[in-house]
């Protein structure tokens, strides 16, 4: 990497956006890489929108400054496109990554956004897949598609070994195989 990658997620209290974060920063170690990851909170409560953030590089990273201008962002919940903003701001390098069912031409007449931006059904596939609307799980395999950041195989490891005790076998490599569905969608 030649910069610190950036990523700012977007989710609601209960979605997984922290849980998320730390999927990626544990992916990105196994792979001797540097991060940083933290959540920001406004009212903790279920459903309240919730940011967290995470650096990558393969150098230590010194600064402690917020992030405001990401690389990659990505949104667990499209209504939250309505709370946040700052999308037009971005460099046409940055990627927004989206969990929804609408086409990209749908959410360009939403938001003013210049750089790549990625539609993903994440909530349907995770339906689909696992029986359950867990996006969080579904979007790694989009970020690690989209960014290249944190190899697939990384952050089904991490998910793996976090989960395999706490939800089970079957209900493990369900989510993983969304995972997968969705990094080849």
């Amino acid at each position: 990497m030649k910069k610190i990658l950036e990523i700012i997620i977007y989710g609601r209290g209960g979605q997984g956006a922290k849980t998320t974060a730390e999927i990626i920063a544990q992916g990105a170690l196994l792979e001797r890489k540097f991060v940083q990851a933290y959540p920001e909170f406004g009212p903790e409560r279920s459903g309240a929108p919730v940011k967290t953030f995470v650096r990558i590089f393969d150098k230590p990273i010194r600064t402690r400054e917020p992030i405001t201008n990401p690389d990659c962002f990505m949104v667990l919940d499209e209504t939250l496109l309505e709370i946040f903003e700052g999308f037009e701001n971005l460099s046409e390098d940055s990627s927004l990554i989206i969990n929804t069912c609408k086409t990209k031409e749908a959410i360009l007449k939403e938001i003013n956004f210049k750089g790549n931006l990625v539609v993903v059904d994440a909530s349907g596939i995770s339906k689909e897949v696992v029986g359950e609307n867990r996006p969080n799980t579904v979007i790694l395999g989009k970020f690690s598609k989209v960014t290249e950041a944190v190899e697939l195989e990384n952050l089904v490891k991490v998910f793996r070994n976090k989960y395999q005790e706490k939800i089970g076998s079957e209900k493990t490599n369900q989510n993983i195989n969304a995972i997968k569905v969705a990094y080849e969608k």
